[in-house]
């Protein structure tokens, strides 16, 4: 079994996830900040030729708080699924997050999600359902997204559109949650954000 990806742990939990009598809800709890690490990969034919700017791969990178995030890993790379897959298998050790940008698509070179299916050990599919919930209130293109999420070892791997516009929209759908799964990836049990004396109960 793999090593957890290393990243700075300094609080088991500063946003979390309970439920009360309404149903499930949002609470922010204080404390020290954690530094989760991140490996931002780009898949588009067109940026890794150099004819189109990888500016979606950037916007994810400046959409992440710093406080709470950093980018260890950053690349771009073809729509080619072994090259896809090899390089999330190569990730996965080193990282907390994978978030990709690119090859979600309906076209006939959009693979990411296949291979991301071909290297996740178990699927998340919650926050590509809320992904496309909540986007498809901006466009009803968001319908036609094929990304997944997913967990190899501890870390999550989250696939994400093409467009920064539309990355930056996921992005704000996600990042209330995705303190939650990461922490709980990174354990121990006794520690995870569910914990009932930490106030919740998920």
């Amino acid at each position: 079994m793999r090593q957890k990806p290393q990243g700075l742990f300094l609080y088991v939990c500063f946003e979390t996830l309970c439920y009360d009598d309404d149903g499930l809800q949002f609470h922010t709890q204080i404390g020290e900040s954690i530094m989760f690490t991140v490996g931002v990969l780009t898949v588009s034919d067109a940026c890794f030729n150099g004819t189109r700017e990888d500016s979606s791969g950037e916007r994810i990178v400046e959409s992440l708080p710093s406080q709470y995030y950093t980018t260890n890993l950053q690349d771009i790379i073809p729509d080619e699924l072994p090259l896809i897959q090899k390089r999330l298998y190569e990730w996965a050790p080193l990282v907390n997050l994978i978030l990709t940008t690119g090859g979600t698509g309906l076209g006939q070179r959009d693979v990411t999600p296949e291979a991301t299916l071909s290297v996740i050990e178990r699927q998340v599919p919650g926050i590509a359902e809320v992904i496309r919930e909540e986007t498809r209130k901006i466009t009803p293109m968001a319908s036609l997204s094929r990304s997944v999420a997913g967990i190899v070892d501890h870390t999550l791997i989250v696939n994400l559109p093409g467009s920064p516009k539309a990355v930056e929209e996921c992005l704000e759908v996600i990042l209330p949650i995705l303190p939650h799964a990461l922490t709980t990836l990174l354990g121990p049990t006794s520690l995870h954000p569910n914990n009932p004396e930490l106030g919740n109960a998920l």
